[in-house]
């Protein structure tokens, strides 16, 4: 059965317009912990950390070169969800940290954050 693919930054990355720092991205941090509270959930989903230099080509090939901004959610292919904002080919894609985690609620039972 196709899943959904969820794209994160491996963390502790460096940024060459920042020399001698490391980093790392909160929304993908933030999904991590969701992720890792919730472990059953989560492998449901394909989940792969990249690197966070461009290009980033297992995102390309899902989402387009112009979609590499993560986290990013690609939904199975034909799927799709009322919090997608964007379709490359035949898989439509989830781009916004909250709308990645209602998409996770919405498709694969993940609880509410709280309001």
């Amino acid at each position: 059965m196709p899943r959904d693919t969820l794209f994160l930054l491996i963390p502790g990355f460096e940024d060459p317009a920042y020399p001698g720092e490391r980093f790392y991205c909160w929304h993908c941090a933030l999904i991590e912990g969701v992720l890792a509270s919730f472990p059953d959930l989560a492998a449901r989903l394909d989940v792969q950390r990249v690197a966070w230099p461009r290009p980033r080509d297992a995102v390309i090939a899902l989402a387009g070169e112009a979609k590499q901004n993560l986290p990013l959610l690609v939904l199975a292919s034909g799927e799709s969800s009322t919090h997608q904002d964007g379709i490359f080919g035949d898989r439509a894609f989830v781009s916004d940290k909250d709308a990645i985690l209602a998409a996770l609620s919405e498709r694969h039972g993940f609880p509410r954050p709280h309001p």
